[in-house]
């Protein structure tokens, strides 16, 4: 049973897209592990605040929860061992504009 719905927005939604079929299974898969509530399955890591990423390989899922959903942000490939600035950034402005619409 769901315990969250997840929301992929268009810039998750096209990284994901342009995944190798496997990718996009996996991440598929991780995604209904998470909608379960199920997070210990999935290799997740903070980030910062409340933003998060997704791991599925050396790709990576921005994402931020609220009580009853999961936004994924914008996805990336990873490159070097820290998570680009710009990313967690982006990530923290569509975090406050959703906290601001939901107020």
């Amino acid at each position: 049973m769901k315990k969250f719905t997840s929301l992929i927005l268009d810039d998750a939604s096209q990284y994901i897209q342009s995944m190798s079929e496997s990718d996009q299974g996996t991440t598929k898969a991780d995604i209904e592990w998470m909608e379960k509530g199920e997070f210990e399955v999935v290799k997740t890591k903070q980030l910062r605040g409340k933003i998060r990423e997704l791991i599925v390989g050396s790709h990576r899922l921005t994402y931020f929860m609220t009580p009853k959903f999961i936004y994924f942000v914008r996805g990336f490939m990873k490159k070097t061992n820290k998570t680009p600035k710009k990313e967690i950034e982006f990530a923290e402005q569509v975090f406050q504009v959703v906290k601001n619409q939901k107020e």
